[in-house]
């Protein structure tokens, strides 16, 4: 059994998800969004730390899991995404939670079975998957989904690693 801890970061909407993996099924623990759009841009990133410290110390996840920064055509919004991503690696980090990363199309592809899915199809599946009786907003569904990636990808490593203990007739 394992708490993930999945984290969308926006330097505007940060949205986070809390699932805990039993046997081979996610469940849904909490989900929800930071938001500190309109504080001067050095207070937003302290909201998100603070924030997302919180919700660390009181869901005490195993691991997390965090999109990767996606350079799209606007240079400064990707250099403000990527500050807003580093105050919560911080924030995992002081807290001594491990930290796996995805590309959007690898969280796409996990979630969805599209690496080019849209935010719709990405609220829908998440809303399935984990049973909720209302969809998310597209960056608590985004959030899930990362932790939802992440739980299914070391699903099947550790499938993986016990193939080739039994095929190799020894533990590694």
């Amino acid at each position: 059994m394992s708490i993930i801890l999945g984290i969308d970061p926006g330097s505007r909407i940060t949205g986070y998800g809390v699932v805990k993996m039993e046997r081979h099924q996610p469940v849904h623990l909490t989900h929800g969004c930071i938001e500190v759009g309109e504080l001067p841009f050095a207070q937003r990133l302290c909201g998100i730390f603070d924030a997302l410290t919180a919700i660390i110390e009181e869901w005490r996840p195993d691991e997390a899991a965090i999109e990767k920064v996606f350079m799209n055509r606007n240079v400064d919004s990707a250099l403000k995404l990527g500050q807003a991503r580093g105050a919560a690696l911080v924030a995992l980090a002081k807290r001594g939670v491990e930290v796996h990363e995805y590309s959007p199309n690898e969280i796409k592809l996990a979630v969805v079975g599209r690496g080019h899915a849209e935010k719709g199809q990405i609220q829908h599946m998440v809303k399935m998957l984990l049973a909720l009786e209302t969809q998310p907003r597209a960056d608590a569904a985004d959030a899930l989904g990362i932790a939802l990636c992440h739980g299914q990808t070391r699903l099947g490593l550790q499938a993986i690693r016990g193939a080739r203990r039994a095929r190799a007739g020894r533990y590694l």
